[in-house]
């Protein structure tokens, strides 16, 4: 969840990476006393995401200005639209506009990115979940662009669920652990508040997950017909998850299965930052 202490944690260490020292360009060779007025313009089309985040670059910066956010997390917009706008001392706005423009170029591009898979998927009862594939240190700003364009969140930390992947599999076969009572005998100790997601990627492997009581199967990597195969052997008794292989020509497709939530790594991985930009105006 994308908190204030969140958001001024993450914006404050971005803005001294920026300026450990100050501004030299702005503090020495603009008046002191010259104000200004930068609008956020859209160059292209998307959803918006990071208002808050915006805000925060700036008022952190100096908290005279004014900030005015135009859009909310969430809204589509066009080319030429004016999102934000930034009025106040004209050293303040440029020293703090390219961490303002980075979060919300990147925010927004994934919230357009994660709208358009949304957007695919619709009619079915598919969900569009995230991964923990971010950017380090930036987890909680990218998860709430994928909210904002319309997509969910995964697991956020390896605190919040029990999730055996391949190589856990590797590890307790290795050491001649059989999997469906490993699986209950981890259940016995948790909390029973406590999700436990088990990744496969074999058909055979769906019988002894079940038996040993998860509660969501991850088919990975499975073919159509593979993930149609595993809809029909798990019949319920298990929410079904569907990764890999995972782009907007294929998703619906996999949403079509049958499947209860597709996760997509490129969300957060691979989008690119929104071309937005920001004009100012001189008082």
């Amino acid at each position: 969840m994308l908190t204030p202490a969140i958001i001024t944690r993450v914006v404050g260490a971005a803005l001294e990476e920026d300026a450990p020292w100050g501004d030299l360009t702005s503090s020495t060779l603009l008046p002191a006393d010259a104000t200004a007025t930068a609008d956020l313009v859209a160059r292209e089309p998307g959803v918006f995401s990071g208002g808050e985040v915006f805000t925060a670059a700036f008022a952190l910066t100096d908290p005279t200005l004014r900030i005015d956010v135009h859009v909310g997390d969430g809204d589509e917009f066009v080319a030429g639209d004016v999102l934000a706008s930034v009025t106040g001392t004209a050293r303040s706005i440029l020293t703090a506009e390219r961490i303002a423009l980075n979060f919300t170029q990147r925010m927004s591009g994934i919230a357009t990115v994660t709208a358009a898979y949304v957007h695919a998927v619709a009619s079915t009862h598919a969900r569009i979940a995230d991964t923990r594939k971010t950017t380090p240190g930036l987890r909680a700003v990218e998860r709430h662009a994928v909210v904002s364009g319309g997509g969910h969140n995964h697991r956020y930390s390896l605190s919040d669920a029990v999730m055996a992947k391949d190589n856990h599999l590797a590890v307790l076969q290795r050491s001649g652990a059989d999997l469906a009572t490993a699986l209950r005998e981890a259940l016995s100790r948790l909390p029973h508040t406590t999700h436990v997601v088990v990744e496969v990627d074999r058909l055979d492997q769906i019988a002894d997950v079940l038996a040993g009581g998860a509660h969501t199967v991850l088919l990975d990597n499975f073919t159509l017909d593979e993930l149609r195969a595993g809809v029909a052997v798990i019949a319920g008794r298990a929410q079904v998850e569907a990764s890999g292989g995972v782009s907007l020509e294929t998703v619906r497709d996999i949403a079509a299965t049958g499947v209860d939530v597709i996760s997509v790594g490129a969300l957060t991985h691979s989008s690119r930052a929104l071309d937005l930009g920001l004009d100012v105006r001189i008082d």
